[in-house]
């Protein structure tokens, strides 16, 4: 996959995967429960499940963990991670919008649920591992990089992150964790030796495959406050990167 352009975040990329495989049924609920969606299409694929959902009367495309879905079933999600002109090359197709979603029920969700989720793996730099967000251990490392002409360090990043937001930025650093195929991409973690107060991990999403302890320069997108629902934010992160080699 291409361009999931982002670990619901995700909740993929970011809430603890519940979905475990859908019983075919239909369960009768009120249809204007935001949660509530029926199934109309289903594709499989090698890593997720595509569904074609009616949701508030209208339909929208999610993804999910591959599962035992069927047309006609009704599911319950209370929401995803939004992702326009997503582009699936095993399908060899691009969606003009669609929803990445790890929390998938036949019964509703309720608020206690997701409170207690959210309690529980609330963390300003979540980290997706498998199939399971969890909270990622981070400790600053004795980093040397020697910065291109034009990169901008990670300590400057976060004291002028308003500056650089939403902008194509250049970073170099040292690879110190790496999360692979993770909702089409790969989550990568830099350092360079600077940090702004206790900021001193850059999270970078890109297809490139680096091995920890590569020194890799990426240019990319740089976004601040990025929101995978039930909690989850990124301060700020760098999105669909590109290695300068």
């Amino acid at each position: 996959m291409k361009r999931f352009g982002l670990i619901a975040v995700l909740f993929a990329i970011l809430l603890a995967s519940c979905n475990q495989g859908m019983k075919s049924g239909k369960v009768t609920e009120d249809k204007n429960d935001p949660q509530r969606a029926e199934i109309l299409e289903v594709i499989n694929a090698t890593s997720y499940t595509y569904l074609r959902v009616e949701r508030l009367n209208q339909e929208e495309w999610i993804a999910t963990d591959l599962g035992d879905f069927k047309a006609g079933d009704i599911i319950y999600y209370p929401g995803g991670l939004e992702m326009n002109d997503f582009e699936s090359k095993e399908l060899q197709r691009t969606f003009d919008r669609i929803y990445f979603v790890s929390l998938i029920s036949d019964k509703p969700i309720s608020d206690d649920e997701l409170m207690d989720m959210a309690e529980a793996e609330s963390n300003p730099h979540p980290q997706v591992m498998g199939d399971t967000p969890q909270k990622p251990v981070l400790s600053k490392q004795d980093i040397q990089v020697d910065r291109p002409e034009g990169s901008i360090s990670i300590g400057d990043l976060y004291s002028k992150r308003n500056d650089y937001a939403g902008k194509t930025v250049m970073v170099k650093g040292q690879v110190t964790k790496i999360n692979t195929g993770i909702m089409g991409r790969n989550w990568v973690h830099i350092q360079d030796g600077t940090a702004h107060g206790d900021d001193f991990d850059l999270t970078i999403t890109t297809d490139d495959e680096p091995k920890v302890g590569d020194v890799v320069t990426y240019s990319g997108t740089f976004n601040l406050n990025r929101d995978f629902g039930a909690g989850y934010t990124y301060d700020v992160i760098l999105e669909e990167a590109m290695p300068l080699r």
